[in-house]
């Protein structure tokens, strides 16, 4: 949780700084809690081209990934869709402390809520230019989840449902759209099978801790309804010596920087 430095008193919730204080977060004190991971997802977020860019954060939680897109990118139209109703409320509040009302709302509704639905808070199908997404990360089938609620539906979630949210995300995407997620190195294969048959120019980038370390997270995009072949990135570097950010991560994590995922086109025959 490098990212984040607590500048609140003691309390439920927290007051924490995310690009170099650009960013002022509110987050519950117990249970999931938004740091390094959220950051990285939104850098991954292109904000090249003509077209503004118009992002549905899934699963948003209190707003962190969905607003250092909005703070980085100016002209970027920002929804916010989370379903807890206390986690939309602290989003809510973060959008108006951080001033950004004009290009950032949250709704509060489930991932896959019916079109009907949806459509009534503002939101239509095909209509986002980016879907990013931090789903949790572990199995709630696979072990003992955690005694906080709020921290279990973030953290675990059934092993079959990032199918779900794969789903969600090509419902939610223009044609030609771009879907961005993060997740545990591990899952890459159920990751990979969740998007394959809806998204192709597939890029994954390795996370790792330190040079020589197997990597932790990947950050895997891809284009709507593309048939371009997957790339896997040259993986990213978080940590130098001791526990200091390498310069590129210092970049994105205090400077706001985008983190390069743009395909690449392919070489030519040598």
């Amino acid at each position: 949780m490098g990212a984040v430095a607590d500048r609140s008193p003691p309390g439920e919730v927290t007051d924490d700084a995310f690009l170099g204080g650009a960013l002022a977060i509110l987050q519950p004190r117990r249970g999931y809690r938004a740091g390094l991971d959220a950051v990285m997802l939104a850098a991954a977020v292109a904000a090249s081209g003509t077209r503004a860019p118009r992002v549905l954060d899934l699963g948003a939680g209190v707003g962190t990934a969905g607003l250092c897109v909005a703070r980085r990118v100016p002209h970027a139209e920002v929804v916010l869709l989370e379903r807890a109703p206390q986690l939309a409320a602290l989003a809510a509040e973060n959008i108006a402390r951080n001033g950004l009302g004009d290009r950032v709302r949250v709704v509060n509704a489930e991932i896959g809520a019916p079109a009907l639905a949806l459509r009534a808070a503002g939101v239509d199908d095909e209509s986002f230019t980016h879907v990013i997404a931090n789903p949790p990360y572990h199995d709630s089938d696979a072990g003992t989840t955690a005694p906080d609620a709020g921290k279990a539906a973030s953290h675990a979630m059934p092993d079959t449902e990032i199918e779900r949210w794969a789903r969600f995300a090509a419902r939610m995407s223009m044609p030609r759209g771009e879907v961005v997620m993060i997740h545990k190195a591990e899952a890459l294969p159920r990751l990979l099978g969740a998007l394959e048959p809806r998204f192709g120019t597939l890029r994954v980038l390795p996370l790792h801790p330190r040079a020589g370390d197997p990597a932790h997270r990947v950050i895997v995009s891809g284009t709507k309804a593309s048939r371009a072949p997957l790339q896997l990135l040259a993986g990213f570097v978080l940590h130098g010596e001791g526990h200091a950010f390498t310069q590129a991560a210092q970049r994105i994590l205090k400077d706001g920087a985008a983190l390069d995922i743009e395909p690449s086109s392919p070489s030519a025959p040598g």
